[in-house]
């Protein structure tokens, strides 16, 4: 377990040397000092300009520190750590952009991403502050609109309507415990156990088309083939939307499906087309990005 050391410590450890069977030891890691706990319990320190006084001081609260690290970690302080160091590095140094953002927003992408921790769209995509308009929800799933209201459709209405985005990108990706628990609930089972159960059945026809198709291939790979069906269902339930549907006719709103693979970080995308009279709509222009 690494983490960066706390002021106190590192002003204790500042000019003086831990033996190398301590509990912390110094490690290099892209540049920064950060400390690991060691086999030993006990302190070996050999001073620099201490006295013997200072020198039981500096192992008492070393010793302190030790026990404040095995009771758990500091996750407040490694977040205010983590704020006060985007705002000394990002924040500060483009303080007008930020500032400007304060008053007003105007992306121009709205992103539909999963609710996994793994999958973070500004990350992988590289969205700055104020550039996509972002919701996620388990598996990424757009309902149409005669399922009713969710989170995600009053976003959708926000982000089109209001904010006037160009751009809506469904992004979905492998490994996705939403779809694999859509794929393992029984078909037959018509009362859900849990919410995440209730919410994943909006993929269900993804499911099905999966099933029938290649119930040959083993559970992973009909996943995979499920997570990619579902990204292309919701991409198509956009144009149930008609503030959606209108504007993709009109040529002011593009919509993309993008899939992306954990394993090798790659990405596949796929746009939303229509044909000549703007009745039909239908995926095309896939590409891989790898």
């Amino acid at each position: 377990m690494a983490l960066t050391l706390c002021g106190r410590a590192r002003r204790l450890v500042s000019g003086t040397s831990v033996h190398k069977n301590g509990f912390l030891h110094r490690l290099q890691q892209t540049g920064s000092d950060r400390f690991q706990l060691g086999e030993a319990k006990a302190v070996s320190l050999l001073p620099r300009r201490t006295n013997m006084v200072q020198e039981l001081g500096i192992r008492e609260e070393l010793m302190q520190i030790n026990r404040e690290i095995e009771t758990g970690y500091d996750f407040l302080g490694e977040m205010r750590q983590r704020f006060l160091r985007f705002k000394r590095q990002k924040y500060l140094p483009e303080i007008e952009k930020f500032q400007a953002l304060a008053v007003a927003q105007a992306p121009k992408v709205m992103v539909i991403g999963c609710a996994d921790s793994r999958v973070c769209p500004s990350y992988v995509l590289g969205f700055q502050p104020g550039e996509a308009f972002t919701i996620r929800n388990v598996a990424n799933l757009v309902t149409p609109i005669q399922n009713g209201s969710t989170e995600t459709n009053s976003a959708l209405e926000f982000a089109v309507t209001t904010l006037q985005v160009e751009n809506i990108i469904v992004m979905g990706h492998s490994n996705c415990g939403g779809i694999a628990a859509l794929m393992n609930h029984q078909n037959h089972q018509e009362q859900h156990s849990s919410l995440v159960e209730r919410w994943v059945m909006n993929g269900k026809a993804a499911k099905l088309r999966t099933q029938a198709d290649l119930s040959h291939l083993s559970f992973d790979e009909q996943c995979k083939n499920c997570e990619k069906e579902s990204i292309k269902d919701s991409v198509m339930n956009l144009i149930t939307y008609p503030w959606i549907r209108d504007r993709v006719k009109r040529g002011e709103v593009k919509i993309h499906g993008c899939y992306y693979n954990l394993s090798d970080c790659s990405l596949e995308k796929w746009r939303l087309s229509s044909d000549k009279n703007n009745n039909g709509f239908f995926l095309s222009d896939r590409e891989i990005w790898s």
